[in-house]
């Protein structure tokens, strides 16, 4: 099959494309030749087989093949919204939830924020996030790549319509995560460091969100959401291909 490539523009069994740069560098670095395999993925649904058409000094022209309608994803549907967390931490984090299989990630300026971007620089984060998340695709083998949203502030921001909601807690009265699952697609609000503030809180349990727990042990920012997005989507069976 060789390597899996994202190559998020319309697939055609056939046709001849020449690769986005980001795909064919992948190409290009693992030395591939003309004849060789590799397998694509548009982020959408299933995958294609596609060979090697030609190498350029900057190009990389590829055959497709069949479409395989192959999917790999969780049955339960779980969208993170997380209080970004500070350093390199998000990075690890964007990864890490598409290995699991979140279907989208939020992430959240809070009132305990470290990490502030705002303007080009919040423009060129989003993208960075999306990349790592494609990338983390590529690797563990999901067809269907997370959406990473733009930045946004926690204050004012409108948690999507339809979703179940759910919201990590430490309170005494948060119930544990695994028995308030619910049926169909949830959304999970995680704090940053320090967490969510008592205020931050309160709006959630406003809006709807359920306070769960994953027992009296105090994870990392950057653990808490991963340790519950795995209990969600790993104990399920995977989704039954189109």
């Amino acid at each position: 099959m060789g390597p899996r490539l994202h190559c998020p523009v319309p697939l055609q069994e056939g046709a001849v494309l020449e690769l986005p740069a980001t795909a064919a560098r992948h190409v290009q670095v693992l030395r591939l030749q003309p004849g060789e395999g590799v397998t694509l993925f548009d982020g959408r649904a299933g995958e294609w087989s596609a060979t090697v058409e030609r190498m350029g000094r900057s190009e990389v022209l590829v055959r497709i093949g069949p479409h395989r309608a192959v999917e790999r994803e969780p049955q339960a549907q779980v969208h993170l919204a997380l209080g970004v967390p500070a350093n390199e931490r998000m990075d690890w984090l964007v990864e890490k939830a598409a290995e699991l299989g979140a279907a989208s990630v939020q992430p959240l300026v809070t009132e305990r924020s470290v990490l502030r971007l705002q303007g080009e620089r919040a423009l060129k984060k989003q993208a960075h996030w999306q990349a790592i998340a494609a990338a983390a695709c590529e690797q563990c083998g999901g067809n269907r790549v997370p959406l990473v949203h733009p930045i946004a502030d926690l204050a004012g921001w409108a948690p999507p319509a339809g979703l179940q909601r759910r919201v990590l807690s430490l309170a005494p009265d948060a119930r544990p995560l695994q028995a308030a699952r619910g049926n169909g697609p949830l959304l999970l609000l995680s704090g940053p460091e320090g967490g969510l503030s008592p205020r931050e809180l309160e709006r959630a349990l406003d809006a709807g969100f359920e306070p769960v727990t994953l027992g009296p042990r105090v994870l990392r920012a950057e653990t808490a959401p991963l340790a519950a997005l795995a209990a969600l989507t790993l104990t399920a069976a995977p989704a039954a291909s189109p």
